[in-house]
């Protein structure tokens, strides 16, 4: 078997490197990349330096270099949310108005605020949910699987805060990345 690689980043055209819009294209050109054949084996991982770890961090850093924007690093996600609450450039779900292109931080354990997986908001669908593209997920259409650990890319809806689609709310927040205009 082959190192999982990751899909063809598109060109730039339309979107300018560094725009909220170029990052959210890169991340949408790797739905359905699925890690190998090793567990947690990625070109995000190679990336990062952290293969055969947990990848939904390294996913989003590799993103963020390919579109040109800077993100604090996330690799261990406590450590991204709180380089974004240091730079004083965070929401918490409960008072957030999620943003195309927000960096968004998960606790799917629900002990608290511990925050195990991140992802990438696409929009704020306005009902209590949101629509993310997520590195190491699994994907909605897999009965079973690890939220924080699935394996592949995966656009999905996710609630971060009550909603009449009656999905739970595991968002803990969301990081702020400055773009270009």
């Amino acid at each position: 078997m082959t190192v999982a690689v990751a899909k063809p980043v598109p060109p730039v055209t339309a979107n300018p490197v560094g725009s909220a819009a170029r990052f959210l294209e890169v991340a949408a050109s790797q739905v359905g990349v699925i890690e190998g054949p090793k567990d947690n084996e990625t070109v995000y991982g190679a990336f990062t330096k952290s293969n055969f770890a947990p990848w939904c961090g390294s996913f989003c850093m590799w993103v963020a270099h390919q579109s040109g924007v800077t993100i604090p690093n996330t690799v261990y996600t406590p450590a991204g949310a709180a380089a974004f609450k240091t730079n004083k450039s965070w929401s918490d779900a409960a008072t957030a108005k999620p943003q195309p292109g927000d960096i968004v931080y998960f606790d799917f354990v629900k002990g608290g605020d511990a925050v195990e997986h991140v992802g990438i908001v696409v929009k704020d669908n306005g009902d209590g949910t949101i629509t993310t593209i997520e590195g190491n997920t699994s994907p909605e259409h897999k009965a079973a699987g690890s939220q924080a650990n699935g394996g592949e890319c995966a656009q999905r809806i996710r609630a971060f805060k009550t909603n009449k689609r009656g999905l739970l709310p595991f968002v803990v927040g969301f990081g702020h990345p400055k773009y270009v205009s």
